[in-house]
């Protein structure tokens, strides 16, 4: 880690991003000052604040911290989603302060280390804080950097030691590319993030070149069908790391594992959806290959309580189930529906959707259309744009146009009129929609800022019951 030899202060610019916050969490750890601008207040900034980290919220030098005038032992951390008109960003810039994307810095801390990288355009972080928390719980020297807040640890950051390390091999921007991954996984290679690749084609290149930075093939799980070389992963399918005899109890699956060495058996997973069934897999099997102890992994992985947005229960009571969740792409919707049917079979299903980005809806929206179309009630709420522009024609009421019309071609007969099944809202009508529909099954669904609105939702609903 030579890069932090000679630095006293490191700032992060978006330092509220969860990757940028578990950096900055780490960069505390080892007595740096650490100091970092976002454009607004959350409760992670919040945190890091009560944890001694300086964060502003105004764009401008006068707000900068004076321990940043000294440009020869101060390092300045970017997340590649800041805009490029940022005052903050350009001004470092123009100062010739030593700078360095996120994914940079990252891939100096973990090269010296045994680096397990979770790599995948789904299932990242669930299976990340899965892994992190089998190796913290079989008492193995890992720090993890989650692109979530674990449950077990109400952190995106788990700090156990520093001989291994778990990260999330982000795909944006082709970030993952600079990382040195001794052992690795791809959950899924669906077409994302076209604003950068252009086509599906070029991300699957970029995925091929991922595991190409594996010593040795072996090291790689990926979900069996991809077009990569290592060890398949699947469900009740032939496949090296294999599922079997999986089973519903008690809201758990119970399963076994199938590896090319090993058996192992009545393994309990409390996550629902074959999707986190699959993660859960493959990070009990990034585990083995790290060498953790055989003997510690089933209770290490039924003690796992998930990832904060993702399949989160809010509210669990006979007339109301309140769920929220991160999914932003049509894979991820279709998961997550696939999640609450196995899970309600017999119960109506409401989600709330936010779309996130102009861009991806764009890209896939008759994929949305088809994937939303699953539930019995949709609300949607307008695009959050994040680090993008409005694009002419591209807007909510055109994706719910598209999903009418999936509607309308489906053979499923339905009570309701296209209008009391799907809607577009704005979020001052978010309580009083969800109330009046009868749906037990409710979803918060989205990864814009549909997630500032969950817990005042899950307040409203349980204080009135």
């Amino acid at each position: 880690m030579s890069i932090l030899n000679n630095i006293q202060t490191i700032y992060f610019i978006g330092i509220g991003g969860i990757g940028m916050s578990a950096l900055a969490r780490f960069a505390k750890l080892k007595g740096l000052n650490v100091c970092g601008y976002d454009k607004t207040e959350t409760s992670l900034t919040k945190t890091l604040v009560s944890e001694g980290i300086t964060v502003g919220y105004v764009d401008e030098i006068s707000a900068l911290p004076e321990s940043i005038t000294n440009k020869q032992n101060t390092l300045v951390i970017y997340t590649p989603a800041i805009p490029k008109d940022n005052v903050i960003f350009n001004w470092f810039l123009a100062e010739n302060y030593t700078m360095m994307k996120r994914a940079k810095l990252l891939g100096e801390i973990t090269k010296d280390t045994l680096c397990l990288a979770v790599a995948g355009t789904h299932g990242k972080t669930t299976t990340s804080a899965i892994l992190g928390h089998l190796l913290a719980a079989c008492n193995m020297p890992v720090t993890a950097f989650l692109g979530g807040i674990a449950e077990n640890y109400k952190s995106n950051f788990i700090s156990r030691g520093t001989e291994i390390t778990v990260v999330e091999a982000d795909e944006f921007d082709r970030s993952f590319l600079t990382l040195s991954p001794d052992i690795a996984c791809v959950t899924s290679m669906d077409a994302d993030h076209l604003d950068i690749y252009g086509s599906a084609q070029e991300i699957e290149k970029s995925f091929t070149d991922f595991a190409s930075l594996l010593p040795k093939k072996e090291n790689l799980l990926y979900k069996k069908g991809l077009p990569l070389n290592g060890q398949s992963v699947a469900i009740e399918e032939d496949a090296d790391f294999e599922a079997q005899n999986v089973r519903i109890e008690n809201g758990a699956y119970i399963f076994d594992l199938k590896t090319p060495n090993q058996k192992l058996t009545d393994l309990q997973f409390f996550l629902p959806g074959h999707h986190n069934l699959h993660n859960a897999i493959t990070a009990v099997g990034m585990a083995l290959l790290a060498d953790a102890p055989i003997a510690l992994l089933p209770k290490a992985l039924s003690s796992f309580k998930g990832v904060e947005r993702r399949f989160s229960y809010k509210i669990r009571r006979d007339n109301l189930v309140l769920i929220d969740d991160y999914a932003h792409h049509p894979t991820e919707i279709n998961a997550l529906f696939q999640a609450v049917a196995e899970m309600y079979p017999g119960d109506e299903k409401l989600i709330v959707f936010q779309p996130h980005l102009f861009s991806r809806t764009k890209d896939f929206a008759d994929g949305f259309a088809e994937s939303l179309a699953q539930f019995d009630q949709i609300l949607l709420l307008d695009i959050y744009p994040a680090r993008e522009k409005p694009m002419e024609g591209v807007s909510s009421d055109w994706l719910l146009s598209k999903i009418f019309d999936v509607i309308k071609a489906s053979p499923v007969e339905r009570s309701r009129n296209l209008h009391e099944i799907a809607k577009l809202i704005n979020k001052t009508e978010l309580i009083s929609e969800i109330k009046k529909s009868k749906c037990r099954v409710k979803l918060l669904v989205g990864a814009g800022d549909i997630g500032a609105e969950v817990e005042f939702i899950t307040k409203t609903l349980s204080d009135e019951n």
